[in-house]
């Protein structure tokens, strides 16, 4: 069982100087043991090359507005509960047309309904969510449950890639991946027949842009 952390802590004196002088950071939230190279790693666990301890459905306190230029996380979301909470905070710590790369486990991966610590499933539309009306797929989704607002520059769609699905993999994912529509396609009606194992979704915040009022 993980220990629940009550405050945010920054280990690394590094960030601490970094954010006094003005220099952009670099994270890679939800780490665990692998940490990134050239990023500050950031976990919800006190462990070897972790540089904040932090608990993602909580605010990060310790992090200004417009401090960040590049999010990276790898199979983390899945993990927050307080979804709406986080993504509020990536949108107020982020520079504007900073970078968020994140990989998330596709909804048809049967692996992910194993993981008892996954909360939530994604698929394509997940993210825009938080897309204003104005730039949306084919298949607009509701925009009303938050007011922040993220440009989706890419997501793609990816499928396993070991044992038999080696070659085949490979070109199945080419193949969904070709535009929106057969993305689309794809998760309307084959990806019960082919599960695909991963979405990897490149964003930034669109701090520019007024929300849509929405009825």
């Amino acid at each position: 069982m993980l220990c629940k952390i009550q405050v945010m802590k920054i280990i690394n004196q590094s960030v601490i100087q970094d954010i006094k002088n003005g220099r952009p950071l670099r994270l890679n939230l939800g780490c665990g043991p692998i940490t990134k190279k050239g990023f500050y790693n950031l976990d919800i666990l006190e462990m070897e090359g972790v540089d904040i301890v932090a608990d993602l459905n909580k605010p990060l306190d310790e992090l200004p507005d417009n401090s960040v230029v590049e999010i990276y996380s790898s199979h983390t979301f899945e993990h927050i509960s307080n979804f709406f909470g986080l993504m509020a905070e990536l949108f107020r710590i982020v520079k504007p047309n900073g970078r968020i790369e994140t990989i998330v486990p596709h909804f048809s991966n049967p692996i992910g309904y194993s993981d008892p610590t996954h909360v939530r499933f994604f698929g394509l539309y997940t993210m825009y969510y938080f897309v204003d009306r104005r730039y949306q797929m084919r298949c607009p989704v509701p925009t009303h449950y938050s007011e922040i607002r993220f440009k989706i520059h890419s997501v793609r769609i990816k499928f396993a890639r070991g044992g038999l699905d080696r070659w085949f993999g490979a070109f199945v994912e080419k193949i969904v991946n070709i535009n929106s529509r057969t993305k689309a396609l794809f998760e309307r009606h084959f990806c019960w027949h082919w599960p695909a194992s991963e979405l990897v979704y490149v964003m930034s915040p669109d701090k520019q842009i007024i929300p849509e009022k929405n009825a």
